[in-house]
């Protein structure tokens, strides 16, 4: 059965999960109750003053019992985790959550893919390929390239499938211009954390998908170069 994707606003995934800890703000503040770990998520049971629910972030330390917050997200039902062979009625995606313990004091870069959330920068140098573009240039005139199909040499630094009927793929080259050196790129394919490889997509400019997913620049459709 394809699966069913909403994006909601806060106040509808608090109606929906039965979570009411939440602040004026828009903050969630709940107890974890059980964490499940696979290659790229955090999958957490948390609890607030409602029923349980799950929730997923990119892979973290976090321990249970541990008080988190996090705001915002993305409400996904019957998502099949293939790590964990198991079908989740509901599960909440996050940008990341806020905690108090030392492994995660800090907000941490989850499922995000909003253009304002950092990816940590790599410690890569990857030399292009004739016919390729590098990141520093993408963004030094991204007008140039609007509606064209490039091609993109780097390092996957971030990998998260089955959001939004795409995968997400962050990539880096070692390259940047005025502090930007990420790229942010959708596929139907399948990619691992460090692995080097040349995408080719369109390039998109100013996409938006709602509630805080958007993008200044966004490669999209991309596959693996032949």
């Amino acid at each position: 059965m394809k699966k069913t994707v909403k994006i909601l606003v806060i106040a509808i995934v608090v109606i929906t999960t039965g979570c009411s800890s939440q602040s004026d703000d828009g903050t969630v503040t709940v107890k974890v109750k059980a964490v499940e770990q696979v290659e790229n998520y955090t999958y957490m049971l948390v609890k607030g003053k409602g029923p349980a629910y799950w929730i997923a972030v990119s892979s973290t330390e976090i321990d249970e019992g541990e008080t988190i917050s996090y705001q915002g997200g993305m409400l996904m039902e019957d998502f099949h985790s293939k790590e964990l062979d198991r079908t989740f009625e509901k599960v909440l995606f996050l940008d990341g959550v806020g905690t108090d313990s030392p492994s995660a004091r800090d907000m941490m870069s989850g499922t995000s893919h909003g253009s304002d959330i950092k990816t940590d920068r790599l410690e890569t140098s990857v030399k292009p390929e004739d016919g390729t573009v590098t990141i520093a240039e993408l963004y030094a005139d991204p007008a140039a390239y609007e509606g064209k199909t490039l091609r993109i040499k780097g390092e996957v630094a971030k990998f998260n499938p089955g959001i939004m009927e795409r995968n997400w793929v962050h990539l880096q080259d070692g390259t940047e211009f005025e502090g930007k050196y990420d790229l942010t790129v959708t596929s139907q394919e399948l990619f691992e954390v460090g692995q080097v490889v040349t995408l080719e997509g369109i390039l998109a400019l100013n996409r938006d998908f709602g509630y805080g997913y958007s993008y200044d620049i966004l490669l999209e459709k991309a596959t693996a170069a032949r």
